[in-house]
């Protein structure tokens, strides 16, 4: 393959690169989004955990903040792990680009050197004019003329190609070189965030040794909770009950608007907006509990753990079908939409009434923070008498 051609097909492989870059710099940019993400998730997990600090040592609201904590810088560390990669897959290319046009750029050299001699020989005891002259036709004058203008071309467009892909090559090695300096940032800056995991891993060890110390008043206050969750499952049981009832003999009209909206809300799976600011504490279902090894938690809703004196939205348009004060919980507002039902427990203030129709968004109320420093929303949705997972329903975070 010429010289001339190789380079034709090094620059498609160039543009070919810089399109792959476009593309990879979509999939940097969406990295380095995913990473100020991850840090707004550190900043808000870091408030929480303060002030669960602050109140109180040693809960398992500290515990479950902490762990948020950890699993935010987790994350932080995969997308700086993920850029990295992908940086190191880009000095490759980069790599290889240069290696292919420093080689080209030798064998034209070598070409251009070549045809210097040539000239330089031929031109040993040669005179153009006598070349020129002492043709033997017009036609072939021409000929020699047009011969002389060519080779003359052929050096100059050779030279010409020298100094592109010098110029090429310089903007590559500049190129390589950004990259590389990125990339030990990024190595540096990985170094630091995994330097702050390992300290935030001994604090939650610590943190479970002293827990686990206190194992007695750990399992009076899950007796307690469980008992007031029985008070709020009664009430959410009465009010379906109610509703199931009520639309047993409900006129046509009714059944038909209640209908409408319930298959609006169906729609919405996965779309809901969140109740409140925050992180899941604990999920939905069964599962062990984070301390008491022996002891599985089995929740018809989830927690979501925020900070103090956070306002709480309604999730759908719905009727507020009721507002109960639960001890240990605290205010409880059961909001209807069709046959659907969402619960938001654990308030301070309630800002809306029975019978109130409210919209998506709406705030019902502020967090109740409890003795132990802990802002948290018990938040359930059910379909009929039957609860669902509500991590199901919400947008992803």
């Amino acid at each position: 393959m010429s010289v001339s051609k190789n380079l034709s097909l090094i620059f498609v492989f160039i543009l070919f690169c810089g399109v792959s870059t476009s593309f990879g710099q979509k999939s940097k940019a969406q990295l380095q989004k995913e990473k100020q993400d991850n840090l707004k998730k550190i900043e808000e997990a870091e408030k929480i955990l303060k002030e669960t600090t602050g109140k109180k040592q040693n809960t398992l609201g500290q515990l479950n903040a902490l762990n948020q904590r950890i699993k935010t810088q987790e994350d932080l560390i995969g997308s700086i792990r993920k850029e990295i990669t992908l940086l190191t897959e880009e000095i490759e290319e980069n790599n290889q680009i240069i290696s292919s046009l420093e080689q080209d750029l030798e064998k034209l050299k070598e070409e251009y050197a070549a045809m210097v001699y040539a000239a330089h020989k031929a031109n040993q005891g040669f005179n153009k004019l006598t070349f020129i002259f002492s043709a033997k036709s017009f036609n072939q004058l021409l000929m020699r003329l047009k011969y002389m203008e060519q080779y003359s071309d052929a050096r100059k467009n050779q030279a010409e190609e020298i100094v592109k892909v010098q110029e090429t090559l310089g903007a590559q090695v500049t190129v390589i070189e950004n990259k590389m300096t990125e990339k030990n940032d990024l190595l540096a800056e990985q170094l630091e965030e995994n330097k702050s995991l390992s300290s935030l891993k001994q604090n939650q060890n610590q943190l479970v040794k002293n827990l686990q110390r206190q194992e007695n008043k750990l399992k009076d206050d899950l007796t307690e909770r469980r008992e007031a969750v029985a008070r709020l499952d009664k009430i959410i049981n009465d009010i379906i009950k109610e509703e199931m009832a009520k639309a047993k003999v409900a006129e046509k009209k009714d059944t038909e608007a209640s209908l409408k909206l319930a298959n609006q809300f169906a729609d919405n799976k996965s779309k809901l907006p969140w109740p409140v600011s925050g992180f899941v504490s604990q999920k939905f279902g069964r599962q062990n509990h984070p301390v008491l090894k022996s002891i599985v938690l089995n929740n018809t809703g989830i927690y979501i753990q925020t900070k103090e004196n956070e306002k709480v939205k309604t999730v759908f348009t719905g009727e507020v079908k009721t507002v109960a004060f639960v001890p240990l919980i605290g205010n409880t507002v059961i909001v209807t939409h069709g046959g659907y039902f969402t619960v938001y427990a654990g308030l301070k203030d309630v800002f809306v009434k029975k019978g109130q129709e409210i919209s998506t968004g709406q705030e019902i109320g502020t967090i109740l923070t409890n003795k132990d420093g802990v802002s948290e929303l018990r938040f359930e949705i059910w379909k009929n008498s039957q609860a669902t997972d509500p991590q199901q329903w919400l947008t992803r975070k």
